[in-house]
């Protein structure tokens, strides 16, 4: 029996980070870094902006490796996070590229199923999703950020 994921292309992915980028410039935000994972973690793209500080990479990814491991936007393990602290405390530790609880970690689903997340920082969580979820719609496919 073969279980199959649904996969994203590196074409997809280029453009959700090129969109990202574009609706954060519309925005007037600060320098973003922009992670896209696939549905086993596997970086697809990234990229850092001029001037955004030395730590986002890992912060973008963070949120973006949270969303797939626990299936949830970085939204909702925000909201997890205030109602179960030690669980999210603990989990954080067990996924690869750790788990940033605030928004801005965006499921990508394919027919339904989870096909990678991007996980961006920058600016404010809020408008960190905000380029994530344009940069998702762009290439095409469905954005979930609850």
């Amino acid at each position: 029996m073969t279980i199959s994921m649904p996969a994203i292309t590196t074409d997809e992915a280029t453009t959700i980070v090129q969109a990202a980028l574009a609706k954060a410039a519309e925005l007037g935000l600060q320098p973003l870094a922009v992670t896209v994972l696939d549905a086993g973690g596997h970086m697809k793209a990234f990229l850092r902006q001029d001037g955004a500080s030395n730590q986002r990479f890992e912060i973008s990814r963070g949120k973006a490796a949270g969303a797939i491991g626990l299936g949830l936007g970085s939204r909702s393990l925000n909201n997890r996070a205030e109602a179960q602290a030690y669980f999210i405390n603990a989990v954080s530790q067990m996924i690869p590229g750790g788990l940033v609880p605030v928004p801005g970690g965006v499921l990508i689903k394919v027919d339904g199923k989870i096909a990678g997340a991007v996980g961006i920082s920058g600016d404010a969580s809020d408008n960190d999703e905000a380029c994530a979820i344009a940069g998702i719609e762009a290439a095409g496919l469905v954005a979930d950020a609850g």
